[in-house]
């Protein structure tokens, strides 16, 4: 039997999930999470390339479409302090030699602070932020222009034209999504305060919670499980307009699911949680 070199596994963040400390809200979401954390254990990957999104804290004047961080911090968020990933260099830079030669003006970031966007899913699917060497690889999903989710599908197949290339077990993720509309990011602001996002975050929390999709989460779920590219391109391109501003997101789910080889998600949960004004879902390849 051919040893499984690659493992996908798309996951919503929510800053609100980590506030809610005493786990009152998403009992379903969780055990979805640790169905997959568990699945990843199991996979054991040599090294992770982490698709996520920015919330305008690391680039702020001047935000690339594509980057790879060849040297990350933490940002101390959410009661969890600051730290630093453990990035394999060598191979951060030769893929980004790759993705130069694929026609991809790719940025290089070192020394860049990343959030929750990439924080959260190696605590809630590797157990802990340096579980295992991690690649960053920021795509532009907050200040437009955006990019198009054709572009971001053929990114993703160059990242992993280049995996192809690895003698590795490699877990590819992608978080974000799916629908929901922070009050911050509503914001058509570049530049402010941690206190005015903690202000406008606070101020339109309320209507926030009212802003989830499931109708659109459902339909985006339902075409990565047939991985239909047409239709997810169709989504993912209107999502600001059907399902907020925070659904810009999905790009990083297309990109790792490109980058796993075009292969079908399976949804292993989905839940609208409302306190954390987020439709909440886990898909991994099969």
């Amino acid at each position: 039997m051919t040893e499984k070199k690659r493992m996908v596994v798309c996951a919503s963040h929510s800053p609100g999930m980590e506030r809610d400390t005493d786990h009152v809200f998403g009992a379903e979401f969780r055990a979805g999470l640790a169905d997959a954390r568990a699945q990843v254990a199991e996979f054991d990957p040599d090294f992770v390339v982490l698709f996520g999104g920015d919330h305008r804290r690391a680039f702020r004047h001047i935000v690339p479409t594509f980057a790879v961080a060849l040297s990350a911090a933490l940002l101390p968020e959410g009661g969890h302090a600051e730290g630093t990933l453990d990035i394999p260099a060598d191979i951060a830079n030769d893929l980004a030699d790759h993705l130069l030669d694929s026609d991809f003006d790719i940025s290089v970031c070192r020394d860049v602070s990343l959030d929750h966007a990439f924080a959260q899913p190696l605590r809630d699917l590797a157990g802990d932020p340096n579980a295992y060497p991690v690649i960053p690889v920021p795509i532009n999903c907050a200040t437009g222009p955006l990019p198009s989710a054709a572009r971001v599908l053929s990114f993703g197949e160059a990242v992993g034209r280049f995996l192809d290339t690895c003698d590795a077990r490699v877990l590819v993720i992608g978080t974000g999504g799916l629908s929901h509309s922070p009050p911050s990011l509503e914001l058509d602001a570049y530049d402010i305060s941690d206190e005015e996002r903690r202000r406008v975050i606070a101020d339109g929390a309320a209507a926030a919670r009212k802003k989830i999709k499931p109708q659109w989460d459902k339909a985006f779920l339902g075409a990565l499980a047939e991985w239909d590219t047409a239709e997810l391109t169709a989504l993912t391109d209107d999502a600001r307009a059907q399902a907020g501003v925070g659904a810009h997101e999905v790009r990083t789910w297309l990109a790792a699911g490109a980058a796993g080889g075009g292969t079908p998600l399976d949804t292993l949960v989905y839940q609208p949680v409302e306190e954390w004004i987020t439709g909440m879902g886990v898909a991994v390849s099969r």
